[in-house]
Parts: C-alpha cells; sequence; structure tokens
C-alpha cells in the first residue's frame, strides 16, 4: 500500500494571514528556517508566498529611494500584494506518489497539503520524497552509522 502524504507532511503548518507584512512573513521563513508559506484566512487556502517571491518583492540595490522610504513601503506591502493565488496542493490521503509527480512536474520544492475542506494541514516537501525513498530502499539504516531524520519532526 502507497505511503499517504499526510504520515510524511510536516505539521503542524505554518501559515499566515493575507494582511501579514512582507517584514513579517520574512522574519517567520527565517525564524521557522522554511522557504514557503501557505497564506490562510478563514481556515481555508487562499494563496501562498515563497521565500523567492518575497526578494523578488524587495527593491533592488538600484533604487533612486531612500532608506526611509523603502522602509516606509514595505512596512505597507502584505502578502496580499505578492501572493500567488492558484496553488497546486496534495490532498492529505493522497499517495506520496503523487504528490512527487506534480512536484516535479510543476518544477516546486513543497506543496500545501489540505484536507476535504481544503484546509491546510501540512506542508510536504521534496525532502519529505527524498527522506521516504531513502527509508524504503534501505539505505541510510542505523548500522551504517547514520539515524535519518524524524520525517514527522516540523520544518
Amino acid at each position: 500500500m502507497p505511503t499517504p502524504v499526510k504520515d510524511l507532511m510536516s505539521h503542524p503548518p505554518v501559515t499566515a494571514p493575507p494582511d501579514t507584512t512582507v517584514p513579517e512573513a520574512v522574519r517567520m521563513l527565517g525564524a521557522r528556517g522554511i522557504r514557503r508559506l501557505p497564506v490562510v484566512e478563514g481556515g481555508r487556502l487562499v494563496g501562498i508566498v515563497t521565500e523567492r517571491d518575497l526578494k523578488e518583492a524587495m527593491p533592488s540595490a538600484s533604487t533612486t529611494l531612500s532608506i526611509w522610504e523603502i522602509t516606509s513601503a514595505l512596512s505597507r506591502l502584505t502578502l496580499r500584494e505578492v501572493m500567488k493565488t492558484s496553488v497546486l496542493t496534495a490532498d492529505e490521503d493522497a499517495p506520496l506518489h503523487d504528490a512527487a509527480y506534480t512536484m516535479l512536474r510543476h518544477r516546486v520544492g513543497g506543496l500545501p497539503v489540505v484536507n476535504d475542506r481544503h484546509e491546510v494541514v501540512g506542508v510536504v516537501t521534496v525532502t519529505d520524497v527524498l527522506r521516504e525513498y531513502v527509508r524504503l530502499s534501505g539505505l541510510g539504516r542505523e548500522e551504517a552509522g547514520e539515524r535519518l531524520p524524524d520525517p514527522t519532526s516540523s520544518r
């Protein structure tokens, strides 16, 4: 029987509401060591931002704005303004290979995992898929002197 996504996803998910400012989101990603942030409103997924999206929202080094103008503008910029609203997801009961195929086909490193009410219940990443592959293949066993990280621990 294939491994379901819910058995390997990181949970509980780190999420943010759409009115979160870009600087707040950058701090959240850095503090949690994550690269993507599902945006949730009223308990439902409405968008996603990645580390890359947030970097692209920052002014370039060649801007003519003063540091004060940049700081002021960034303090008002919210996730609602920079998030992607077309979000690829994985169903919590889907086989892991379905999520892996979606990530490979669309060239993304992770997917929010949703339940039947479209609530975000976790995040599955390429690292989760690779960890499961290594476990199933028997590589990296403790007798080799390595212990694989726990796939259920939050990132």
